[in-house]
């Protein structure tokens, strides 16, 4: 089946070196208002994986980002927030990219092209039927996250994608598709700008969105949160602080004496 890449399309904007400054940014942001309102379009299909996500994870199950360049970097920054955000285990939100570790700083040559290497990545973490596989790439055409997607359901295993060409590959081959159509970019093809903006948008809703349904948010505060630095132990006091309204030396006592700002809570109002 034929698809438009829209993500290749031509600039809307003509001639940009001649532009000043101030118009080269201005338009880049005029582009950049588009995004949230594609992304407001695929709210239902995001909502579908989301309540998917939180019954396998009830069940032990992980989410599995795989993308290669830009997408899978950002599958990997989503992924790397979990734990210091939510206090999840590194295992069980993990992002995987073409290249492996070395791609997240330095392009690999020809990385995105192995077919059959993000199944393998895959099963290098004993991968099995409660987990979640999230394909992202811009093109939707990407091969590595294509073939990593296509062995991920003939081994039974949910599926969705992300991309930003509707109708595209990986869209057609996910059970769940999101597909952000945001444009042709300010700079033509370069969908590490509005594609981009995109895919983390709806990274921070997918896995925030999780987060809030198997319990690891309490009203509006991360209770969960690794105390990993000052500001960390006095953001965590201050929550302390509103959520049993006491004063800031009680509640950074009961802080350090649970470990958290979970556990500090619940013996607060025990």
């Amino acid at each position: 089946m034929d698809y438009k890449k829209i993500t290749e399309t031509p600039s809307n904007h003509e001639n940009l070196e001649l532009m000043d400054t101030q118009t080269i940014l201005q338009k880049m942001n005029e582009e950049d208002q588009k995004v949230a309102s594609a992304v407001k379009k695929t709210i239902p299909q995001v909502t579908k994986l989301v309540d998917e996500l939180a019954k396998r994870f009830e069940m032990g199950g992980r989410l599995f980002y795989i993308g290669a360049g830009t997408s899978g970097r950002l599958g990997i920054l989503d992924a790397s927030e979990i734990p210091p955000t939510f206090g999840m285990p590194h295992e069980r939100v993990i992002g995987l990219i073409a290249g492996g570790d070395t791609a997240i700083r330095k392009a690999v040559e020809n990385a995105e092209d192995a077919t059959k290497q993000a199944w393998v990545d895959l099963m290098a973490h004993d991968i099995t039927k409660n987990d979640v596989v999230v394909g992202i790439a811009a093109s939707g055409s990407t091969p590595y996250v294509i073939g990593g997607l296509e062995d991920a359901k003939k081994n039974g295993i949910l599926t969705a994608a992300i991309t930003n060409n509707p109708g595209a590959p990986i869209a057609r081959i996910a059970d769940i598709p999101i597909e952000i159509n945001v444009g042709p970019e300010f700079l033509t093809g370069s969908t590490r700008m509005k594609s981009g903006t995109s895919q983390k948008l709806v990274l921070n809703m997918i896995s925030t969105a999780l987060m809030i349904k198997i319990g690891r948010v309490k009203g509006n505060k991360m209770v969960n949160m690794q105390l990993s630095n000052d500001k960390l132990v006095d953001r965590g006091t201050r929550y302390i602080m509103e959520g049993l309204n006491i004063d800031y030396k009680e509640a950074e006592k009961l802080l350090k004496e649970h470990g958290s700002v979970k556990l500090a809570l619940d013996a607060g109002r025990a």
